[in-house]
């Protein structure tokens, strides 16, 4: 290894050809503004005090090469191990400066512009050789860099943050330089030009064809950002992979993997790039486990040595994976499938937050490809997924449960009887019983501030109404004529009408009912304007003779008032609806659905409490509240029918602030009350869990 210091001026062979390349391994262009903003501050600083006789030095990190030989004869090739971001954005900045004097009328401009132009190309060779540096293909970089240099304009669209970086420059020098003479306090050009290609130094770094650059890679990384999962994945494939191998397996495999899955998006609540994501995924289906979002890169690696122990056999795993790659696009992305009815089973899956079953349904995926499983046997088990998914919900069953039911579900299924089978291992999944259901909706909280809540609540309401319509009319259905907001019967906010509609205890109603399926329907958002804090039957005229069947059939009927009861009943009506749509599937065992009755156990946040009753369980977690500051004033002042500063005249208990709670409430109540409170302060249910005796299930 040999290691100097370089002018940028010296690393690009002060006008003479030369050419650094990209390797496969490396990742995109990332830098950002901060990053442009760092250093166009250290060029002005520099600016201030620069001196021709005696330049100043500014390191701006190391460049690790590796010399790959030469081309035309004598010019060398290098292959850029660590700082492309660096030498990628000073030749963008370059570029930015000669578009700017290109047609400057001072006189020496033009001679300037020849000599950035000498310092960013190699004038007398063609094709890619003409360019002196050349990014990966990754989101459209080569293709952004090479429009740069040529002066394209306008620049071709594309994902690259390339053009962003030029645009910058262009911006920050075109409002600071004296092009025409007129400015006198402006930058004069020639002496930034001199700032970028004196001043400016790196690390040299020169190593032998026998060191190991991708280790070097993996642990540098000095200015750049810090290297995601799939970055190191990416690492580990080039190093595995013979030179020879990489332009052929980079480009027919993992090129085309990182196009469909790219790390600059995000999957879901993880928060994953998706390549991670999708390496995530595919690990837990040949594990049968989910592993940590940290330890991605070094699963993969495990399983690559203890598995493939051949470079065919490795290149054989790379190819597999860019076929499961298509499929968790489509599973992403449900609308780059081409079957409409798997499209369309896929949305609805997505909409009920099913990204923990993706590796069950990539095995599915390649299952069907590989005509394991018929395409009709097919769409079966994705009803069944659905079907699992919504009663879930319905119920308040935790997500979290599901991490260990997906990951290792594929195992025991029979391909060639897939619906079936899949349909009796559910139902050993705890499978939400009807009785089960019945019990949870009629105090669940099915809207609040989560998107994700308000949209699995609205794919419910969307498809009783489309039941309700295909009963009169078989094929056909309504539907608004813009998007669906969610409507509460009786409002968010309560008039005097309001509160005499619901009687005496109208506080307690409103706090444990307002947000169940008995008080919400669907309008557009116009309607949801209109109807407002309506009295209820100005809002049931309306209803009755609106365009959804799901507001027509069941406010046409003769309601007079709109109170608990009422909720409870239209709670009713819609359950019944709710189990023709997605019936059971089978008997349920009965353990996994006991109601809910003897409480021994309460863990919010992984904290424990010992309970003995439902009233404990409902003090405890208002305690916790309680403690947390400033938690308990947004949930008393969200539900005051709760909290008091005198004891309630049948039960209550006093927290440790003084506040007295009522616990004068059923089981059902109870969950309401303490789902509401986790809603207010920002938790979710997976954050709150009861554990009851033998005789009942959490």
């Amino acid at each position: 290894m040999k290691a100097e210091s370089l002018r940028i001026a010296k690393v690009f062979s002060s006008g003479g050809d030369v050419q650094y390349i990209l390797p496969y391994f490396q990742r995109e262009y990332a830098w950002d503004k901060p990053n442009w903003q760092t250093l166009l501050n250290d060029v002005l600083g520099l600016y201030d005090i620069y001196q021709d006789d005696k330049p100043p030095e500014h390191f701006m990190g190391s460049l690790v090469v590796i010399n790959a030989g030469t081309q035309s004869g004598t010019m060398p090739i290098f292959k850029l191990v660590d700082g492309q971001q660096r030498l990628t954005t000073i030749s963008i900045a370059l570029s930015a400066l000669s578009s700017l004097i290109k047609s400057s009328p001072k006189d020496g401009h033009a001679r300037l512009y020849n000599r950035i132009r000498r310092l960013v190309t190699n004038p007398e060779e063609d094709g890619l050789l003409y360019f002196k540096l050349l990014p990966t293909k990754k989101y459209g970089d080569q293709t952004a860099y090479l429009a740069v240099i040529r002066e394209e304009d306008p620049l071709p669209p594309t994902e690259s943050r390339i053009p962003l970086a030029y645009q910058y420059y262009r911006e920050q020098f075109g409002s600071r330089l004296n092009l025409d003479g007129t400015n006198s306090d402006g930058l004069d050009p020639d002496r930034l030009y001199l700032v970028l290609v004196n001043a400016l130094q790196v690390v040299f770094i020169d190593l032998n064809q026998g060191e190991r650059p991708y280790e070097i890679f993996e642990s540098l990384n000095a200015k750049g950002k810090a290297l995601s999962q799939a970055d190191l994945v990416r690492n580990y494939i080039a190093m595995k992979l013979p030179e020879s191998r990489q332009p052929e397996v980079f480009e027919k495999y993992w090129s085309k993997i990182e196009d469909l899955l790219q790390e600059k998006r995000l999957v879901g609540r993880s928060y994953l790039g998706e390549l991670t994501a999708f390496l995530r995924h595919y690990l837990a289906l040949r594990a049968g486990a989910l592993c940590s979002e940290e330890h991605v890169y070094a699963r993969f690696r495990d399983r690559i040595e203890a598995e493939f122990s051949t470079p065919q056999a490795f290149e054989a795993e790379i190819a597999t994976l860019k076929r499961f790659s298509e499929y968790y696009d489509r599973l992403l992305r449900p609308e780059h499938e081409s079957d409409k009815e798997i499209r369309a089973r896929l949305e609805r899956l997505n909409v009920l937050e099913f990204s923990t079953g993706y590796p069950f349904l990539m095995a599915a995926y390649d299952a069907l490809t590989q005509k394991q499983i018929e395409r009709q046997d097919f769409l079966q088990g994705m009803s069944n997924l659905e079907n699992y998914m919504v009663r879930r919900y319905l119920a308040g069953e935790p997500t979290n449960f599901l991490n260990k039911v997906f990951p290792n579900l594929w195992k025991d299924i029979d391909p060639g009887n897939f619906g079936e089978s899949l349909a009796k291992i559910l139902l050993q999944r705890n499978y939400p019983a009807d009785n089960r259901i019945t019990q949870v909706l009629s105090g669940k909280r099915m809207y609040d501030k989560s998107f994700q809540t308000r949209s699995k609540t609205t794919m419910v309401l969307e498809t009783i109404n489309r039941h309700l319509s295909n009963r009169r009319n078989a094929g056909a259905y309504t539907s608004l004529s813009g998007n669906a907001t969610i409507e509460h019967i009786m409002p968010h906010t309560l008039t005097d009408a309001w509160e005499k509609e619901m009687g005496p205890n109208f506080e307690q109603v409103y706090n444990e009912k307002l947000n169940t399926l008995g008080n919400l329907t669907l309008v557009t958002a116009d309607w949801n304007a209109s109807l407002s804090n309506s009295a209820y039957h100005e809002k049931k005229l309306k209803l009755a003779s609106h365009g959804l069947q799901l507001n027509a059939d069941y406010f046409s009927r003769p309601i007079n008032r709109w109170d608990e009861q009422a909720i409870l009943d239209r709670v009713d009506y819609l359950t019944d609806l709710i189990f023709e749509i997605w019936p059971s599937m089978g008997d349920v065992p009965t353990a996994a659905n006991t109601l809910y009755l003897y409480p021994i156990k309460l863990i919010i946040q992984k904290q424990e409490f010992e309970v003995h009753s439902w009233r404990d369980v409902a003090y405890q977690t208002a305690e916790y509240v309680c403690c947390k500051k400033g938690w308990f004033e947004a949930a008393n002042q969200s539900m005051p029918s709760y909290f008091r500063k005198n004891p309630y005249p049948h039960a209550s208990r006093q927290l440790s602030n003084g506040w007295w709670l009522n616990v004068n409430l059923s089981s059902n109540s109870v969950r309401t009350l303490c789902h509401n409170l986790l809603s207010e302060i920002g938790l979710t249910d997976n954050d709150w869990r009861v554990e009851i005796s033998a005789a009942g299930n959490s």
